[in-house]
């Protein structure tokens, strides 16, 4: 079991730079299964496919984006309000920091990449994964507010930044802070 963790690892490490530097529509498996020093059988068995493995790889980088929003989130928990800002603000940050999300986000704005899809139109696990973690952090510091507001205001910070990721605004800086104005008037909550 630790050589096929390792072997996993290997392979999403090496997937991620390869996407990285060409976009993901340039990654074959072949040369995948070279750079990670795997056959190809064992990538077919490990991930199914070549859509297996990016989605295994959205689902790392998504894992990673999440438990870093998670360690801002409870860094500024006495403040609800500034929370959620300083949260959007490290996502936003991280995102355009990011090289492999900047080439899946190059290759998507020139209509070709196959991992968009992951980001933005199927649930899991970029979507469903930072709700249910907004919508958990939600309860515990505004447990007053409904619990269908805080659904649908989790709802609401999730695709506002992912839109802003997808598609930057004029003044970024202005971002965290419209939406967690957006946010606490969904909740009707009082912030902090």
């Amino acid at each position: 079991m630790a050589w096929r963790k390792q072997m996993r690892e290997r392979v999403l490490s090496e997937a991620r730079a390869l996407a990285a530097e060409g976009g993901w529509d340039r990654v074959r498996v072949a040369d995948l299964a070279l750079r990670a020093e795997v056959s190809r059988p064992s990538l077919y068995k490990e991930f199914g496919d070549r859509a297996g493995i990016g989605r295994a790889l959205v689902q790392r980088e998504a894992e990673e984006f999440l438990l870093g929003l998670a360690v801002v989130l409870e860094a500024h928990r006495g403040d609800p309000r500034s929370a959620l800002e300083a949260g959007v603000a490290h996502v936003l940050a991280e995102a355009g920091a990011n090289p492999f999300l900047r080439a899946v986000l190059a290759a998507a704005r020139g209509g070709t990449d196959a991992l968009l899809p992951f980001l933005t139109s199927r649930p899991e696990p970029v979507y469903s994964s930072a709700w249910r973690l907004l919508a958990g952090w939600l309860g515990e510091v505004v447990p007053e507010a409904d619990e269908d507001r805080r659904a649908e205001a989790a709802d609401l910070a999730v695709r506002l930044t992912l839109s802003h990721i997808l598609l930057p605004a004029p003044r970024t800086e202005s971002t965290p802070g419209r939406v967690s104005r957006a946010v606490w008037a969904v909740l009707g909550a009082p912030a902090g």
